[in-house]
């Protein structure tokens, strides 16, 4: 991908809240014109998430998961703005969907958001001395960082993982497609994993 390519997808990105591949992908069809793009989003319901994104949130359920012999549970509540789409099959299929995420990947938080500070400046060190018995110089190191922080979230944030179903696309972008889908505003509030004999 080039780098023009790269930003027209970042800047598309700012414009609708549109996942990556969506973006990627209406670029594709529209020849890279932005505003083409843009309404093509908009006509796919894709760019509407991003509108909805700060609309409050006080219905939903609490979904649960049991996985293969009882080994792995997992508890999640997915909030949405009304009882009618929480009470909506395909809300509960989502938070299936999103429960099995959990079952499989294990992240320890939601969002990006909910890291604590001194686990990431733990992560930064610990690369930081790895790069260095690498024989990384102090500048190299620092144009490094960034993206293996990036990759750490993608590990230990739930919304950043890549989705295990179709790994072109995150939690949150499946997250946003329903969000388009339903016209409200969906939230993964928390979630509990339990595992047998896990700490």
């Amino acid at each position: 991908m080039s780098a023009s390519t790269t930003d027209l997808i970042k800047e598309l990105r700012d414009r609708t809240g549109a996942g990556l591949m969506d973006c990627k992908k209406a670029l594709q069809e529209n020849n890279n014109d932005l505003d083409k793009s843009a309404d093509w989003l908009r006509e796919k319901g894709i760019a509407k998430a991003s509108k909805k994104a700060g609309r409050v949130t006080k219905e939903g359920r609490n979904i649960s998961y049991i996985h293969g012999d009882g080994k792995i549970g997992v508890l999640l509540e997915l909030n949405s703005e009304t009882d009618f789409v929480a009470r909506n099959e395909a809300f509960e299929a989502l938070g299936k969907e999103i429960c099995l995420q959990i079952a499989a990947m294990a992240p320890l938080y939601v969002s990006e958001e909910q890291v604590p500070a001194e686990d990431i400046e733990r992560e930064t060190k610990v690369l930081e001395a790895q790069l260095k018995e690498e024989g990384k110089k102090p500048e190299q190191i620092e144009k490094i960082i960034p993206g293996k922080i990036k990759k750490y979230y993608s590990e230990v944030c739930l919304l950043n993982q890549a989705f295990i179903k179709d790994n072109t696309k995150t939690v949150d972008d499946l997250v946003k497609e329903s969000i388009a889908k339903f016209g409200e505003n969906i939230i993964v509030a928390r979630f509990a994993r339990f595992q047998v004999g896990g700490a």
